[in-house]
């Protein structure tokens, strides 16, 4: 890594990750003590992998990466359409199962894939004007494009990845350019396709998830259970938190899944509001930083892709 690649490092984003990461490594670890820290123990190793993984991508020019887009794309369309066929967790066929400990999610790599292969057809077609973007028929290449994709992970059922793959690429198409009218049609769109979709499409369970999520108290001893639970803990540490591994709602077991869904209410009870503050202005920060650099970003020495 020569000084002109960490000269070009957006050293904030950096910076942000690496401070989410050691609160939630030692969020992760009071949250795991009733299992004798295993997911605790996977997190680290998972740490340990990752960011010798992520040196070596950014010292891979990403040209090449963009040239191999295609490819990758069409291998994780083949694993979203296979996952298909595996046997449902939690109600959801979302994972491929290696071991009874390891199973691998390949909704995950197709979020990374989808972004770099979107980015790969937005520089196509913007290599001559950036309001190439804005033509009606390029606009339906990458609907389709992304639409593949979210239609197989609706059809697991996993909305929450879905949301997560609509706000990316809406954040892309953003940074691209594209023109205001089609924003305000977009909203307009879903402004109506909302309420349709929610009373005539949605299944139940996903619109009692929805129910439960706006109110709770709706079902307080079952669905809404965990909710509850969450709220209280959050609460329950005010200002400085009840200090590591005294968290009433964290320790005694009231919090589930604390480890993966509420790990947030965890750093509220035992971490305090200046520590859930943090993590909410981190990403803030993450995120504004990622947006600007997606819009201001130029290359220094230009290659054909």
């Amino acid at each position: 890594m020569n000084r002109k690649m960490l000269k070009n490092i957006e050293w904030g984003i950096l910076i942000c990750c690496l401070i989410l990461l050691c609160i939630g490594i030692v969020a992760l670890f009071s949250a795991t003590q009733e299992d004798n820290n295993e997911e605790f123990k996977k997190q680290i190793l998972w740490a340990m992998i990752s960011i010798p993984i992520m040196i070596i991508v950014i010292c891979i020019d990403y040209n090449l990466i963009a040239r191999i887009s295609p490819v990758l794309y069409g291998l994780a369309i083949i694993s979203l359409i296979a996952v298909l066929f595996t046997k449902p967790i939690h109600g959801a066929s979302s994972w491929f199962k290696i071991s009874e400990s390891l199973t691998i999610q390949p909704s995950e790599f197709a979020k990374i894939i989808l972004i770099i292969f979107l980015a790969y057809i937005l520089e196509l077609f913007q290599k001559r004007d950036k309001t190439e973007i804005n033509k009606l028929w390029k606009l339906g290449i990458i609907f389709i494009t992304v639409g593949v994709p979210i239609v197989l992970i609706a059809i697991q059922p996993d909305y929450g990845t879905v949301m997560a793959f609509v706000v990316a690429i809406a954040f892309m198409l953003f940074a691209a350019g594209i023109d205001k009218k089609y924003v305000i049609a977009v909203i307009l769109i879903a402004v109506i396709a909302i309420p349709v979709l929610y009373n005539f499409v949605l299944p139940s369970h996903a619109k009692a998830r929805i129910d439960i999520f706006l109110n709770p108290e709706l079902d307080p001893k079952g669905s809404g259970y965990n909710l509850i639970q969450s709220k209280l803990a959050i609460g329950s540490g005010q200002l400085f938190g009840m200090g590591m591994l005294m968290g009433n709602q964290t320790q005694l077991g009231y919090l589930h899944p604390k480890s993966t869904d509420f790990i947030f209410s965890v750093i509220g009870e035992e971490m305090g509001f200046i520590f859930a503050a943090v993590v909410i202005v981190l990403y803030v920060v993450m995120i504004t930083k990622a947006v600007y650099v997606a819009k201001t970003a130029k290359d220094d020495v230009r290659t054909d892709i």
